[in-house]
């Protein structure tokens, strides 16, 4: 399964793209549509193409963990919704956490979703938001 065209616009939205590498809230060197990792330096530029391309290739590792973490069947929304958290929150987050128990058991994940909304131990509003839009995309 693939995320489709209302996960990716979620994603392309809260992430915004930046085609110059900079710290986000917690210091981690970011690119294009939130990517990060080891190619990513102070300094770095890159197209709009290219913010693309990084974008596909961390979602196909989101998917991957989805597809191989549920053991439920998702409609495209719930999956799509489970790439986007996926992707914000990292697979190893993902993989350990209570609203992935709840999606295998069948049980209603939204308040797990609103969990995932701190920075640094903060409420932080933008991830406030991310996560009721993607509760939203989840029930829809």
């Amino acid at each position: 399964m693939e995320i489709n065209q209302a996960g990716l616009d979620l994603i392309k939205s809260f992430e915004g793209c930046k085609l110059t590498a900079y710290q986000d809230q917690r210091g981690v060197w970011t690119i294009g549509y939130g990517h990060t990792g080891s190619d990513v330096c102070a300094g770095l530029t890159i197209d709009e193409e290219t913010a693309e391309q990084l974008l596909k290739e961390d979602l196909h590792s989101a998917e991957s963990t989805v597809s191989w973490l549920v053991k439920v069947p998702l409609n495209p929304n719930q999956f799509s919704a489970l790439v986007s958290l996926c992707y914000n929150i990292g697979s190893g987050n993902f993989r350990t956490s209570t609203l992935l128990q709840c999606v295998n058991e069948s049980k209603d994940p939204t308040q797990e979703f609103l969990k995932w909304n701190h920075t640094n131990g903060i409420v932080n509003l933008g991830l406030a938001r991310r996560r009721q839009a993607e509760v939203e995309l989840y029930n829809s």
